[in-house]
């Protein structure tokens, strides 16, 4: 184990595992990682737990108590989802608490079938937060075009909110103002800003899949020499978008008002195509004030031979634009790929959660108790 970890950690970058399971809490094994590699917060999204709770580990005997009590599947879900990541959220306070509420954070989505439903997202939200009932929880909303209003309501209401699925430079501009819109009003409520914490999820690897893909597909040698540009160009840009807002006027106010900033948390960071280094989304996007969310192959290898040489992101602004407009004028249209990255991105989330209704439904259902 190299001091990858720590260099990437030292150079301003909160390494957080992108995963969660009830046995990662009950084995130690998240407390392990949080003192031996830098971990400092926890995503999670439905397919982790769809993921975790087919699985079996450790929610038996809950499930087997919601059974008795004949709860419907969606309660039982969020009974298991909430539990998860209130055992999380006490398992990192002492980050919470050594960091002034900047990191030792865990996320929970909303429903994804809500991700159209900006009234219903507010309201699932705050039941979201209520039910945690912990400071260090982040609500994930979905970046879409209903997900945005939500997220300056939430915001507004002083909950804090991971802003999840953000493909495009445009909507991320968009995802910034909602954040910033949100803190107006919590300050017009007469909320302590300093207690309201968000970060923004730029998907980075499924950029690559798909411009590599239609960049495959040309054949030429100009395009194949595009590959495996696209997800840096783009995150590297939503940096400089970053930079640009939160250095404005309308910010200087909110700042002076006790307000934190929206961290970019840079998702999707595992690696797709194996020709690709299994660092690579680590490596070339280490920026301060950054998140990179990693799962636990690729938390690993960065610990194992990750090159962190610095910030790779600053002063690299001409050299992405030039690679998007590269790609632009080959025919590849940048706005089609981040729309239907977003709407697969929904469609994903949303399949996930409904395999792990039917997966816990058939649970409930076997571990009834029989009447009488």
């Amino acid at each position: 184990m190299t001091d990858a970890l720590k260099r990437l950690s030292d150079e301003g970058v909160a390494i957080w595992l992108d995963d969660l399971s009830r046995k990662r809490i009950t084995s130690g094994n998240l407390a392990e990682l949080i003192d031996q590699q830098h971990v400092v917060g926890v995503t999670t999204n439905p397919s982790i737990f769809q993921k975790a709770i087919s699985s079996g580990d450790g929610y038996s005997p809950q499930l087997a108590d919601l059974a008795a009590r004949k709860v419907t599947v969606e309660e039982a879900i969020r009974m298991i989802t909430t539990a998860d990541v209130r055992d999380a959220a006490d398992v990192l306070r002492p980050v919470f608490d050594a960091t002034g509420g900047q990191d030792g954070r865990v996320s929970i989505e909303v429903d994804p079938r809500l991700a159209h439903h900006t009234v219903a997202t507010v309201a699932e939200a705050k039941q979201l937060a209520w039910l945690v009932d912990r400071p260090n929880t982040l609500i994930k909303i979905p970046a879409t075009k209903a997900g945005l209003p939500a997220i300056a309501e939430v915001i507004g209401l002083g909950i804090s909110v991971n802003v999840t699925l953000i493909f495009s430079l445009e909507r991320y501009r968009e995802v910034m103002d909602a954040y910033l819109a949100g803190l107006e009003k919590a300050k017009a409520a007469g909320l302590d800003l300093s207690e309201i914490r968000s970060v923004a999820s730029f998907f980075v690897s499924r950029v690559d899949s798909e411009i590599d893909k239609r960049l495959e597909k040309l054949g030429t040698d100009e395009a194949k020499a595009l590959k495996g540009k696209a997800a840096l160009a783009n995150a590297r840009l939503a940096y400089q978008a970053y930079e640009e807002v939160f250095s404005s006027d309308r910010w200087a106010a909110l700042d002076k008002a006790g307000a934190n900033k929206q961290r970019p948390l840079w998702a999707s960071t595992g690696v797709k195509d194996p020709a690709y280094k299994d660092t690579l989304y680590v490596d070339e996007l280490v920026a301060p004030g950054t998140v990179n969310t990693m799962p636990e192959a690729t938390l690993q290898a960065t610990g194992d031979h990750g090159q962190i040489t610095g910030d790779t992101i600053s002063g690299t602004y001409a050299a992405a634009q030039a690679d998007l407009d590269a790609i632009g004028a080959l025919g590849i249209s940048y706005d089609d790929v981040v729309q239907l990255l977003e709407d697969e991105g929904v469609e994903k989330f949303e399949s996930a959660w409904n395999d792990l209704l039917k997966s816990t439904e058939a649970e409930l259902a076997r571990l009834a108790p029989s009447e009488g």
